[in-house]
């Protein structure tokens, strides 16, 4: 039993005659005589009454007609669903990223890419780099942002990173009060400030708490273990200054920045995805829109953000 002989089935039964249903269906009615006499072979029994110019159903043809009317309607429906996910109308996509990411790189790439495509959904999931890492190795993400620096490599051989954007981190005070420096600030002199310092399982944390430790100083921390969200809105409120990416100062006009020198520290953006599976169309586009909003941050910020090559 195929489509097509249901199709056939249910033009006969429709037009109660062979001929007007092979020309609704556009074939040639043995066509659709053999069509019919090979489904009746297949159930087991006639399913109409044939007599010159009147064909009615059997019993076994009434029982069929509307289980053959459900098929084709569900065939349809599927055929429909395929068409909207091959062209981007419906679709989900699984992102990690970590949280410096999801406020700025993720939440102005989903500027771009949900009017684009309205009918895929965002399953988000944010975390520190090395759990982004497990779970797209586990098959729970199709993709991650993810800031590990250089030096630590990624122990699943299936995982494959492509590096978008390099950029520095900058220290952030609120724009309510005068600057912090005429220009870069040391980590000498910041330490002198009062920090508002991450939580220790943020991957920026450890960065800065090692350069500090190179540095043989110590910050001077009014607040420890906030996540990004509350140290953002505690520098904006000017209880202290903070070392954040520069992509977070993207459209916050309450902060401002100053570039950090001696060292300047630096971290790359990664986009990371499995090697032996291959993306949705969902998925894909999502990666496109996150290339092209990293580039588009680069060319906007060229002082602190550069497109890696």
């Amino acid at each position: 039993m195929n489509l097509e002989q249901l199709r056939g089935f249910v033009a006969v039964a429709e037009k109660g005659h062979f001929t007007r249903a092979a020309e609704a269906l556009h074939i040639a009615q043995p066509s659709l005589s053999r069509q019919i006499a090979t489904l009746e072979n297949e159930v087991g029994g006639d399913l109409f009454h044939r007599a010159r110019g009147n064909i009615t159903l059997t019993s076994a043809g009434e029982t069929l007609l509307p289980r053959a009317r459900r098929m084709l309607a569900d065939a349809e429906a599927i055929r429909v669903e395929m068409a909207e996910l091959a062209g981007l109308q419906r679709g989900r996509v699984r992102l990690g990223a970590t949280p410096t990411l999801c406020v700025s790189l993720v939440a102005e790439a989903m500027t771009a890419f949900h009017p684009a495509h309205p009918g895929i959904e965002l399953q988000l999931t944010e975390g520190g780099s090395r759990l982004l890492i497990e779970r797209l190795a586990g098959g729970e993400l199709d993709m991650a942002l993810i800031t590990l620096s250089e030096g630590l490599a990624v122990s699943e051989a299936a995982i494959v990173r492509t590096p978008l954007l390099t950029e520095e981190l900058v220290v952030i005070s609120t724009a309510s009060a005068p600057p912090i420096a005429d220009g870069p600030i040391d980590l000498r002199r910041l330490s002198a400030l009062p920090s508002i310092a991450f939580a220790e399982s943020y991957d920026l944390r450890a960065a800065t708490d090692a350069a500090f430790r190179s540095a043989g100083v110590a910050p001077s921390t009014v607040i420890e273990g906030a996540e990004m969200d509350a140290v953002l809105r505690f520098v904006e409120r000017g209880l202290g200054v903070a070392v954040v990416p520069a992509t977070v100062l993207v459209d916050r006009p309450s902060l401002r920045a100053a570039r950090l020198v001696d060292p300047q520290l630096t971290r790359t953006i990664s986009l990371a995805h499995r090697s032996d599976v291959t993306p949705t169309r969902a998925a894909a586009a999502m990666r496109d829109v996150l290339v092209d909003t990293a580039a588009a941050l680069a060319a906007a910020e060229p002082e602190t953000l550069r497109i890696v090559r």
